[in-house]
């Protein structure tokens, strides 16, 4: 019985593992901005880290795939088990602590795949570590599925294709985008509330003295009729209703708001930059390319950055490049591309093309 325990736990807790680091090593950029996040805000508070967090976010997710990896094939089970359980113990202390606190609101444990809540993870954290701590101490059941010579062959095979799968995504873009502006989107449409759609759900407590007494009523929004004196009102938000998936997506030139008017242009070419400081100078050469086909074209030709006026000033000066720049939410332009800058091609609001600026010549 406590065999076949610890193998179910033993094939479990690799395939999550497995399926965690690859979906983070799909997109190695997003999970380190989500570690910027965390050494950035009070949960770590590691600020001298954020220079490095892809490097990190790198190294742990392909750590990830390869502990799922080891434990399935019953590979070095004493160093895996251990460094499991280390893990463990860090994420869980990690998403109790951004929980509780409700310092990180995304934990970014499986990407952009499947959003979990801080509390969620370390809900899933806690099952997690209750499956390891099943494999801790029944190690003598984990037996290798192979033959001992070909195992370390298999860690090493499965460590190429990983650090593969990276430098590719990280030189192009993720190979399956589960991001709202992924290519084919309507963004108009996705930033809309359909009619019929769930609307929210309020709960409100009204607090009266009532004959000397203080008494709540709830009620979905509408004011009691109560013949007593009112002291305070407070709403709990039971069923948020219908959440369009792009919420945050504006244009904005001189405090205008120009989203619509560019989301129904035939041929718009955006060149989306969140932090032009932090852009990569060989990029802009390649951009300047794309822009004089587009132009030649009819694009309507425009940059998206969160970046103020003297880094744009510095850009054009720096790259003599002319782009009549708008400004959006540096959130969602890291969330539009992976690429600073990036190449995104749309048409009457729907994303026709993304592109990272090495593959500019695919424009």
């Amino acid at each position: 019985m406590q065999n076949k325990i610890t193998q179910i736990a033993r094939f479990l807790v690799g395939i999550v593992f497995i399926f965690s680091g690859l979906v983070k090593l799909n997109d190695p950029i997003g999970f380190g901005f989500k570690l910027e996040e965390y050494f950035s805000s009070g949960v770590l508070n590691l600020p001298f880290l954020e220079p490095y967090a892809l490097l990190i976010a790198i190294f742990v997710v392909i750590l990830e795939v390869l502990l799922g990896v080891a434990l399935i094939i019953g590979y070095a089970k004493t160093v895996t088990k251990w460094t499991l359980v280390l893990m463990m113990i860090f994420f869980t202390f990690l998403t109790f602590y951004s929980a509780y606190f409700n310092k990180v609101t995304d934990c970014g444990c499986f990407g952009d795949a499947i959003p979990l809540t801080p509390w969620q993870s370390f809900y899933k954290d806690i099952i997690l570590s209750f499956l390891i701590m099943i494999i801790f101490f029944n190690s003598r059941y984990i037996k290798p599925l192979f033959a001992k010579a070909s195992l370390k062959w298999i860690v090493f095979v499965a460590t190429i294709l990983c650090f593969y799968l990276g430098y590719h995504v990280l030189i192009n873009l993720p190979v399956v985008d589960f991001r709202a502006y992924k290519t084919g989107v309507n963004i108009q449409e996705d930033m809309s509330i359909p009619e019929g759609a769930q609307e929210p759900v309020t709960l409100f407590q009204w607090e009266f003295i009532v004959d000397g007494e203080k008494k709540i009523y709830e009620t979905n929004g509408a004011y009691p009729e109560v013949d007593g004196e009112f002291v305070n009102v407070t709403t709990e938000i039971i069923d948020e209703g219908y959440v369009p998936p792009i919420q945050d997506f504006t244009l904005m030139k001189n405090g205008e708001d120009k989203t619509k008017e560019l989301l129904n242009e035939e041929k718009l070419l955006m060149i989306p930059a969140y932090n032009l400081s932090r852009s990569e100078n060989q990029a802009w050469p390649a951009i300047k390319k794309v822009i004089e086909k587009a132009k030649a074209e009819n694009y309507r030709i425009i940059g998206v950055s969160a970046s103020g006026s003297e880094s744009i000033s510095e850009l054009e000066k720096n790259h003599e490049i002319d782009l009549d720049f708008y400004v959006c939410d540096e959130t969602t332009i890291k969330a539009i591309v992976r690429s600073n800058p990036g190449i995104v091609v749309i048409k009457n609001g729907v994303i026709q093309q993304k592109l990272h600026w090495q593959n500019a010549d695919e424009f």
